[in-house]
């Protein structure tokens, strides 16, 4: 009886975990990650179609070298092993054997080095580009600023879709797009050379869309750069490289190549969304429309580390009876939404505008058990500012 309920047991155990991959069954992802995948990406620029080659061209290199040196090896201890008779003997050491076993490495080596310095100079060759965009890495999220070319002027932040929050803290996966998936895409135009320079906010951070063949750190105080030129269109994805912090997996990198006529026309529609954004800092809130507004910023940058009921987790303090949140000097609070605190534990959050950062830091100071009536203006933010 226990043998065959062990085997009843361990079946419904197969069982599950047969339905479980079922139901969390995925698909390849076109411009991201394909399943069971083995080779580098699909490539969509031409540098990292050179990337490709050279991967091959040295693994059937160093692959041939490797089986001809051991072949020798292997053949000579056991052709002239001990047990057959075989003596070992001082042998003379000609001049032509010196030379050769010097110079066929040498010219291997400059035979592989010399087209992977062609591509490596490509790589790195930034000038000419058509549209230049910057890069800056957060914890945890990326920001976009489009500096020269088509789209000047445009900027936004981009963060992983909320929805995948959710999914991630509840276990359930769905989706191709796990965790790739994000509110504010990077768009490009196709056949058209752009220009990535990389800064960081906190701390090292490492833009990567492996289908470009681009991957450059992204320092804080330090500028870099790198570029792609895609030839195809269609979204592409990737994720910051660089180990950065606890929330290190939810920093996805999702490009959108789009033709020139539907470029021009995002140009369009971004502007007009950030005129539509632009606030005055002069202007004079009420309590309601502020704490309203800030409590769309908060589900949209804080709730991910201090939760939706403001009692953090972990490492992370809570906001809800926080006592410098519930200090009558507003200013406190306002410099650590500027400036960060805790060696970066707390990032900073100075690239919000001034009325979004007024607008949460008053939903912090009115939310939850936090009943302090205070109201924290823009243009309290905005004096605050380089302090």
């Amino acid at each position: 009886m226990k043998s065959n309920s062990k085997k009843l047991a361990s079946a419904l155990l197969l069982a599950g975990v047969w339905f479980s991959n079922a139901a969390h069954a995925v698909n390849d992802l076109p411009g991201g990650p394909a399943v069971n995948q083995l080779n580098l990406h699909p490539p969509v620029t031409r540098i990292a179609e050179e990337q490709h080659w050279l991967h091959w061209m040295m693994l059937i290199i160093c692959t041939v070298v490797f089986v001809a040196v051991f072949a020798v090896m292997f053949y000579s201890i056991w052709k002239h092993r001990k047990s057959v008779g075989h003596k070992a003997k001082v042998l003379a050491e000609p001049i032509w054997v010196e030379i050769g076993w010097t110079l066929v490495p040498f010219l291997i080596v400059i035979g592989m080095a010399l087209p992977a310095t062609k591509v490596l100079v490509a790589q790195k060759d930034t000038t000419n580009a058509d549209v230049t965009v910057k890069v800056t890495g957060y914890q945890w999220k990326w920001g976009y600023d489009y500096l020269k070319g088509e789209g000047e002027g445009v900027s936004f932040i981009s963060t992983l879709d909320v929805n995948q929050r959710v999914m991630s803290d509840s276990g359930k996966a769905q989706g191709d797009d796990y965790l790739l998936k994000v509110d504010n895409p990077m768009v490009v135009p196709v056949n058209r050379k752009i220009r990535v320079i990389t800064t960081a906010n906190d701390v090292i951070h490492a833009f990567a869309v492996p289908a470009f063949g681009i991957k450059q750190d992204a320092i804080p105080g330090f500028v870099r750069d790198t570029w792609f030129r895609a030839e195809k269109l269609g979204d592409f994805y990737g994720q910051c490289q660089e180990l950065c912090g606890k929330e290190h997996a939810y920093m996805p990198i999702h490009v959108k190549v789009v033709s020139a006529e539907d470029y021009a026309k995002w140009v369009e529609a971004e502007k007009k969304k950030m005129a539509a954004k632009l606030d005055d800092p002069a202007k004079v809130w009420t309590l309601d429309d502020i704490t309203k507004r800030g409590e769309r910023v908060y589900a949209a940058n804080c709730a991910a580390c201090h939760q939706a009921n403001g009692k953090g987790a972990g490492p992370i303090k809570a906001l809800d009876a926080s006592a410098i949140v519930l200090d009558a000097d507003k200013n406190k609070q306002i410099h650590i939404l500027l400036n960060g605190a805790g060696n970066g534990a707390m990032p900073a959050w100075k690239q919000l505008s001034d009325t979004d950062l007024a607008a949460v830091i008053t939903y912090t100071k009115n939310n939850w058990s936090n009943k302090t009536g205070q109201l924290v203006q823009p243009a309290d933010v905005l004096a605050q500012r380089g302090k």
